[in-house]
């Protein structure tokens, strides 16, 4: 609009062009050519782009005809060298040929004339030999048997031929002359009927009737080892299609498929033994043949009861792997009658895979023994794996379950075992279960505390969940072990001891040259020492414990240390009205009464254990007072300040806890050996710091003496005036005494009728107390 006004105000000349239109018409112009710039480039990009893809192409194709190329030549080169050899193949040959020639020209050229005279000459064809039309006959019937497959008849034939014709005869031992043309015809028949024989034995559904018509075949045809390696390949193919259709059900009858396999492989190879001796008789190299495939058989026997046995820390393995020892054996025992001895050959195969099922079992078992000291759950006590407990010894059911969990583990072991598989593998087990039986008793001494002299170490220890604290608890758990180890422990493992019995008992045949244990030995005495080792082991940390507990958690006077004997109470222990052992003595004859008392309950009609226990526990006091060098280093001290007194209340200390074994009524030969030799060497200290023994020292007698009657004392209380009041020195045992029993007599050595814990448990009613002046 704006430039028609333009126009219309400015009329322009012809000549003169509107800036306007010019603007309009070069823009326009610029911007068709900037796009047809543009679209040129593109054109121009998309060209680059497709030639420098197929350059990419060619390229390649380059170089993939450069390789072909250089195999093309290299098969070239080949091909010449290939054509080279051959020509020179050739070349041989055409100069072998000529020389060849040339011979028979010059041996024809030396012929006689009359010889060949005779051959241009001729004859007349002679009659015909009726012999060879038999002959010819006979190869045509044999042809005709044969194309029919008429096996028996070809051989029933060519038997009567062999037998009738001369020719057969005569040529049969001259290995030097050339063979008739008929008996080369024969020798041919002779293969095809052979080769049907074959095909007809090596049939899969062949019956073993026609199988032995067609090995009898081969027998006539003089092929009797083909035919006993078909015979052999026959019965190996049926046994294994009876393998491979049981197989699938062995996950079924995981313990009971190792006798059904052992059932399958031993009765075909009796089989296979008595149908050898029909068919083929005694040859040796039947019998040779017959071995090496009975060997493999068994060889495979043993690895399908490895493959398809459950797991070998079951109890299902050890189970299949005794019963795969007691059926093949068993088995193998019946082949014996007819000259096949396998037994030594089952052993060494199943040995390593027994050891690994029972070592696999025994891991388990220890890992679940371990698992006791932790475990939370309890089992009752039944009548079955002892007696019932009192209701003061109720808080020790978890252990004495441990000692039932225990005697489970080892049932389930020794239970699948069977007679033949102890005969074999019985020591193993033994001393497997004796280990077993040590890491139990470990885990015992884990329950139990530790002395008081480890308690540094505690920290290292694993965390447990239940301790054994009071003695109540502490005695089940050594009594369940003792009944553990001296009653049901051996009446599990009686049938590894008297295997033989079983196997009477079972009717199976016992196996030549087998003996209990063939393989590792062991005696029953040997095998209880072994379990008495690790109940020693628990049986002294109980007794440490117990001393060394009872030592350093008193105080004052009653702690047994060697200041008590450092006393400068004037006077002598001779001329005293009321000499008593010292009071850490009495006050351990206390604890002993206590835990007899206890251990009288808890382990009711186990009255060795008691004496076991307190025979140890009277050798540890003064096996610790003899090893213990703090105690001697006080009175080897210059500074110690050492009286007649001392020595005095020692030696009585030593006698006291002498006769405290002799009223016991265990042995205490062994303690009254420790005990002099602490005398002796109490005297020699003393003596060394010049107190002299022969006038301090009253006679031996006294001594014995006085600790009997302190034990007198100390068992019945106090009567008559000394009723009233008590030395606040000493500890005295209260106990209720009857009006009958106002008074005891003298216990001696020699007539001691009652043990010690018996008397406590007869003439003390009441618990035991004791009183301490200084508490």
């Amino acid at each position: 609009m704006e430039s028609s006004d333009e126009e219309e105000d400015f009329p322009s000349h012809e000549w003169i062009t509107p800036q306007s239109r010019i603007n309009s018409i070069y823009q326009s112009q610029t911007e068709k050519g900037i796009r047809n710039l543009c679209s040129e480039l593109l054109d121009l990009k998309d060209a680059v782009e497709n030639l420098r893809g197929n350059m990419h192409l060619k390229y390649l194709a380059f170089l993939r005809i450069s390789e072909e190329v250089i195999e093309m030549e290299h098969e070239l080169v080949e091909l010449q060298k290939h054509i080279s050899s051959q020509g020179i193949l050739v070349q041989d040959l055409m100069s072998g040929v000529c020389r060849e020639l040339e011979m028979w020209t010059q041996a024809n050229s030396e012929a006689p004339e009359s010889e060949q005279d005779v051959q241009s000459s001729g004859f007349e064809d002679p009659s015909p030999d009726p012999l060879d039309e038999h002959k010819a006959d006979f190869l045509e019937m044999m042809d005709v048997l044969l194309a029919e497959h008429k096996v028996e008849e070809a051989l029933l034939a060519l038997e009567a031929e062999e037998k009738s014709s001369p020719e057969m005869k005569e040529n049969g031992d001259n290995s030097t002359s050339e063979p008739s043309p008929f008996k080369v015809a024969l020798l041919k028949r002779k293969t095809i009927l052979f080769d049907q024989l074959v095909g007809i034995a090596e049939q899969p559904s062949i019956s073993i009737a026609e199988l032995k018509k067609a090995l009898s075949g081969l027998l006539k045809l003089g092929k009797g080892t083909a035919a006993y390696q078909l015979f052999l390949k026959a019965f190996g193919s049926r046994l294994q299609k009876s393998i491979d259709a049981f197989l699938p059900s062995c996950s079924l009858y995981s313990e009971t498929y190792s006798a059904t396999l052992s059932q399958l492989v031993f009765s075909t190879i009796s089989l296979v033994a008595k149908e050898s001796g029909l068919l083929f008789g005694d040859m040796p190299m039947c019998t040779d043949r017959l071995e090496q495939w009975a060997e493999w058989e068994v060889e495979s026997f043993v690895h399908l009861v490895k493959e398809y046995a459950p797991p070998s820390e079951t109890i299902s393995a050890l189970h299949a792997a005794s019963i795969c020892i007691q059926a093949s054996l068993t088995h193998s025992s019946t082949l014996e009658a007819q000259g096949l001895k396998f037994s030594n050959l089952l052993v060494v195969l199943v040995h390593p895979y027994m050891e690994e099922v029972l070592e696999m079992n025994f891991r388990r078992a220890r890992k679940m023994v371990l698992d006791l000291a932790v475990d939370e759950d309890t089992v009752p006590l039944t009548h079955q794996y002892g007696p019932p407990l009192s209701p003061s010894a109720s808080s020790t059911v978890m252990l004495t379950g441990s000692g039932v969990k225990f005697m489970s583990f080892v049932t389930e072991i020794v239970e699948p075992l069977t007679p033949l598989a102890i005969s074999h593998f019985g020591g193993a087990i033994l001393n497997r279960l004796s280990q077993l039986f040590d890491k139990y008793i470990e885990t015992l001494i884990k329950v139990l505390p530790s002395p008081s002299e480890d308690d540094n170490l505690s920290d290292l220890k694993e965390p447990m969940h239940f301790r054994a604290e009071t003695d109540a608890q502490q005695l089940a758990l050594l009594g369940t072990a003792f009944t553990v180890a001296d009653e049901l422990l051996p009446m599990a493992v009686s049938k590894i001891f008297y295997p033989q019995i079983e196997i009477k008992e079972s009717g199976s045949r016992p196996i030549e040259n087998s003996t209990p244990f063939a393989n590792n030995p062991v005696e029953y005495k040997d095998w209880r020492r072994q379990l008495q080792h690790s109940l020693d082991k628990l049986r002294d940390h109980f007794c440490r414990q117990y001393i060394l507990s009872f030592i350093y958690s008193r105080e004052g006077k009653t702690r047994l240390e060697a200041r008590i004997y450092l006393d400068s109470k004037a006077g002598d222990l001779y001329w005293d009205s009321d000499p008593l052992p010292s009071l850490p003595f009495q006050a351990l004859f206390a604890r002993f009464q206590q835990l007899a008392s206890v251990a009288g309950d808890v382990l009711l009609g186990k009255e060795k254990i008691q004496k076991i226990l307190l025979a140890r526990l009277t050798e540890t006091v003064v096996m610790w007072l003899s090893d213990e060098q703090e105690f001697w280093d006080v009175f080897e001290d210059e500074s110690a300040d050492l009286q007649p007194f001392g020595l005095q209340q020692l030696i009585l200390d030593m006698h006291f806890i002498v006769e405290i074994a002799v009223c016991g009524g265990y042995p205490s030969r062994h303690v009254h050996q420790i005990a002099s030799a602490i005398i002796a060497r109490a005297i020699r200290t003393f003596s060394g710091r010049g107190i002299d023994p022969q006038s301090a020292l009253p006679e031996d007698e006294w001594f014995v003496g006085t600790a009997k009657a302190a034990i007198n004392k100390l068992l019945l209380g106090t009567s008559g005036s000394e009723s009233s009041e008590i030395d606040e020195e000493h500890i005295i045992v209260h106990d209720e005494i009857s009006d009958s029993e106002e008074t005891a007599s003298t216990l001696s050595s020699e007539q001691s009728a009652e043990t010690f814990v018996s008397a406590t448990m007869g003439e003390a009613e009441s618990p035991v107390y004791f009183s301490d002046s200084e508490s």
